[in-house]
């Protein structure tokens, strides 16, 4: 028979037991709560976190083979017809420059090296093309000055911004090599970002695509 100072002891050891599991529960409640506020205001990508820098336009970009300066971002609305249904598209305008001195390769710039960053943990969006001088695929010559170009984002029709963040990646020229075995051919490849550049959009009714 337990005597009634191992009975004393066992409340007291009891009490402490439950003091520590509601201090835990408040613990995890509270981790709980943070994870889902950050989760709300854009994942775990915060831009704090970034391991390319974030720039203000107008802003140069050096991106592997092409340099970018980029100037300014426009959300275009084409209002809602008898015939069509309204859309909205981010335009972002820059000069575009062929700096490839490795090959001295003219070369159409890629619509992958930019996407549009909208940021609260959604996906990034696929520029449409890369337009300079009214052609999608035209082709920069290397030592040539930069060309007037721009690119844009299908988003919302309702789609609103006091600003946009568009991310440029750039490829690297080096030569392959891993499980397929190594190549001492070097060629440009392997996109990764280089830099975030935000912008201040305006907004105009645009009844075309150009």
């Amino acid at each position: 028979m337990e005597s009634l100072d191992e009975i004393i002891d066992a409340m007291i050891a009891d009490r402490v037991i439950h003091r520590h599991r509601r201090i835990w529960l408040v613990v995890i409640a509270l981790v709980v709560v943070a994870a889902l506020v950050v989760l709300a205001t854009g994942g775990w990508k915060e831009r704090k976190g970034r391991s390319v820098p974030t720039l203000t336009a107008p802003a140069t970009v050096t991106a592997g083979r092409y340099e970018f300066d980029f100037t300014t971002a426009v959300i275009l609305r084409k209002p809602k017809t008898d015939y069509s249904e309204a859309e909205t598209r981010l335009r972002v305008s820059f000069k575009a420059k062929n700096i490839d001195s490795e090959e001295h390769k003219s070369q159409s710039p890629d619509s992958g090296l930019l996407l549009f960053v909208p940021g609260h943990g959604a996906d990034l969006v696929d520029a449409t093309g890369i337009t300079c001088r009214g052609e999608v695929t035209w082709v920069l010559v290397y030592g040539l000055p930069p060309e007037d170009c721009y690119t844009e984002f299908k988003v919302e029709p309702d789609f609103k911004a006091d600003e946009v963040e568009i991310g440029v990646q750039a490829e690297s020229f080096e030569a392959t090599s891993g499980v397929f075995g190594a190549n001492d051919t070097k060629f440009w490849q392997n996109e990764a970002p280089v830099a975030v550049v935000r912008f201040t959009p305006s907004e105009k009714t645009d009844g075309g695509s150009k």
